[in-house]
């Protein structure tokens, strides 16, 4: 234990009980000294002319043996110690050590006894020293709030109140679409649009969604300069959220149903993700596109000392959040919060921002994968959940090419990573001919294309952003 600085220093109170559980002590550095003292002690002779006992004489020998670096200290609690007994009906307590101890070979007998039911604990608790549990405060509700009603769906009740950014979630097989917001969208609207800039703003998305009507957030953030989150509080206002289907995860025009026009067909969603593997070439550590966040420096949501987010306010909005309210800003208004047109644009020759990414396939920008996108033009028959418009498997052959297109761009800036021909050629068979539910199978399998929480371009994070 000395030799690992990591371990901790176990004390056993019954070291030949396997059921013992031990007290960790903690490793501390320290500068003492070793000391080794002896008391010696000298009785002198009793007087008999008086009735007074002299004190024994005591003396006392100090050496030094050495400094001491490392000292282990038992902080902890004992914890639970849980022992093989068995309590019969009168409530005598027996042990079953010499039942379920094997000491020594045993003939069959001994595994065939009938014996009482004993089931040892198979972890105790992690923790050895009380800590405080810091509760959570009262919860303050914004004004209007109202508790919801106590259901079989909502037996505790919310931790927080609702975000009031009332978007309308829409279901692929609804039957029917939204064709104007919630009136507590157009409030919640009009009561943060109090200057000029937000209601220029407004005009721009609504020219967006006159010229296309459907659009990713990140799209509409690599078009308009807008505030996050004055942008949360104005799609709400002029489209609809689509939940499942080959539009999921997009804003759609209030009115507008793609299930009923073929010509949405370039509007659907792709989910693209870099594949990696040794298979295709290249292992995780050689990704050129790096994770959004390391695992190494994941804190846990319960940890006490997290970092403190601005709450924006309804005050702050009315204020100009997000626009050019000051003067001598380093960035113009005009661009302030626009996104590259890379975060939902794929082009030919260029590697993606991120390892997942969410394209609509009329941003994929490369003339062989729009042949595949409009092989049936004129003739889409029947739009389902799966490839909406789009012939079967057109998904699983845009993600193909697209990789075999991000394989060239790594080959061309690392090729010692494809110094094998064989390993190389291997890998791009595999990843031209691999089927699209093997894709699916594989992407499970390997954590790293697993989505992170709060990135830009997830879906999930979108929707808790508006529930």
């Amino acid at each position: 234990i000395y030799a690992d600085p990591a371990k901790r220093l176990e004390l056993y109170f019954r070291p030949k009980d396997p059921y013992c559980h031990p007290v960790c002590a903690n490793r501390f550095p320290t500068s003492t000294m070793l000391l080794k003292v002896r008391r010696r002690t000298k009785k002198k002779q009793q007087q008999l002319d008086t009735e007074e006992q002299n004190q024994p004489q005591v003396e006392f020998e100090m050496e030094i043996l050495g400094i001491v670096t490392t000292v282990y200290k038992f902080q902890g609690m004992s914890d639970f110690q849980y022992l093989a007994m068995h309590s019969g009906p009168d409530g005598k307590q027996t042990s079953m050590y010499d039942k379920v101890l094997m000491l020594k070979p045993e003939k069959e007998e001994f595994f065939n006894r009938e014996l009482p039911l004993y089931i040892p604990p198979p972890i105790f608790s992690r923790l050895d020293t009380p800590v405080d549990y810091f509760y959570r405060p009262d919860i303050q509700h914004r004004e209007g709030y109202h508790n919801p009603q106590v259901s079989g769906e909502n037996l505790i009740g919310l931790s927080r109140a609702r975000r009031p950014h009332n978007a309308i979630f829409v279901n692929f097989d609804d039957e029917e679409i939204p064709t104007k917001p919630l009136d507590a969208a157009v409030q919640t609207w009009k009561k943060v649009c109090t200057n000029p800039v937000d209601k220029k703003v407004e005009e721009e998305l609504r020219k967006l969604f006159e010229a296309r009507p459907v659009w990713s957030r990140n799209a509409v953030k690599a078009n308009i300069s807008v505030h996050p989150d004055k942008l949360k509080l104005l799609l709400p206002y002029l489209a609809f959220y689509m939940l499942t289907g080959p539009w999921r995860s997009l804003w759609v025009r209030f009115g507008y149903d793609p299930r009923k026009h073929p010509e949405a067909k370039i509007y659907q969603v792709l989910d693209f993700r870099i594949r990696c593997g040794m298979k295709y070439g290249y292992a995780p550590n050689d990704m050129p596109v790096k994770a959004k966040r390391s695992t190494y420096n994941y804190s846990l949501p319960i940890t006490v000392k997290k970092q403190a987010s601005h709450t924006v306010s309804v005050h702050d909005l009315k204020q100009g959040l997000g626009t050019a309210a000051a003067a001598g800003a380093k960035k113009a208004a005009s661009s302030r919060y626009k996104l590259k047109e890379s975060i939902y644009i794929f082009r030919e020759g260029a590697l993606p921002p991120y390892r997942q990414m969410f394209y609509q396939l009329c941003d994929l920008s490369v003339d062989s994968l729009q042949k595949i996108i409009h092989r049936n033009d004129g003739s889409e028959a029947e739009c389902t959940e799966r490839d909406g418009w789009c012939l079967p498997k057109t998904s699983d052959e845009l993600r193909d090419t697209m990789s075999l297109m991000i394989k060239q761009i790594i080959k061309s800036t690392r090729p010692a990573l494809f110094s094998n021909p064989t390993s190389s050629e291997d890998g791009k068979e595999q990843l031209a001919y691999e089927s699209g539910e093997d894709e699916d199978d594989e992407e499970e399998e390997e954590e790293d294309f697993k989505p992170s929480d709060g990135s830009e371009n997830e879906m999930e994070t979108e929707i808790l952003d508006y529930v």
